[in-house]
């Protein structure tokens, strides 16, 4: 059973950020930075694996090498929690989207039957996923658009990381993907934040 509990900010890494971050108007950081897909390209077409899925694995793969990801600041506490979830939006049956948590398995296989099931789910209900229990990064793919970056809205309400890309682009020699992170500075420094985007992309060549 997932666990999640409050925690004393002082008794922990980020007790310098809580204080500094915690009730600044705007506590937000986004990162941009290109990734080099070709090799989930690969895999997606030879595997007949959803591009989108594979991004999420990886990116949850990425996130669970980095102790601050199991951290969030939520209201005026910190909690900690024990799993970490991905979230994708998904267009349902009445052109509108919802939203779906999808749990963080280490498994691709299993991850990938929890994918297919829970966004099948939810585009036929229209009813969002949500899981309560994880620490969820927020995702929203535009693979339709060829876009060159965006900044996720900070709504003082949810403090998730966020991930945002649209379109990859072919090149001569590489598939590249830009990719934009949000993230709230009481939960990471930006040098927790540019070592997962670089395992990220370790992760998308290891795959």
């Amino acid at each position: 059973m997932n666990q999640m509990k409050e925690v004393n900010p002082r008794e922990t890494s980020r007790a310098y950020a809580f204080e500094m971050w915690m009730k600044a108007p705007m506590p937000m950081v986004t990162f941009f930075k290109t990734l080099d897909v070709s090799r989930l390209v690969k895999v997606s077409r030879k595997k007949g694996l959803k591009f989108n899925m594979l991004m999420c694995w990886c990116i949850g793969k990425a996130a669970s090498r980095v102790k601050e990801f199991f951290m969030l600041p939520v209201g005026d506490k910190l909690i900690q929690y024990d799993t970490i979830a991905v979230n994708t939006i998904v267009a349902n049956g009445e052109g509108e989207v919802s939203s779906c948590d999808i749990p963080f398995s280490d498994d691709l296989a299993a991850f990938n039957a929890d994918y297919l099931r829970l966004t099948r789910q939810v585009a036929e209900t229209g009813e969002n996923h949500d899981l309560t229990d994880s620490m969820i990064i927020g995702t929203s793919a535009l693979a339709q658009f060829d876009i060159d970056g965006a900044v996720g809205m900070y709504s003082g309400v949810f403090n998730n990381p966020f991930m945002i890309w649209g379109q990859y682009r072919k090149g001569l020699f590489k598939t590249t993907l830009t990719v934009s992170f949000q993230f709230h500075h009481t939960q990471m420094d930006g040098a927790h934040a540019a070592r997962f985007l670089d395992l990220l992309q370790k992760e998308v060549e290891g795959l």
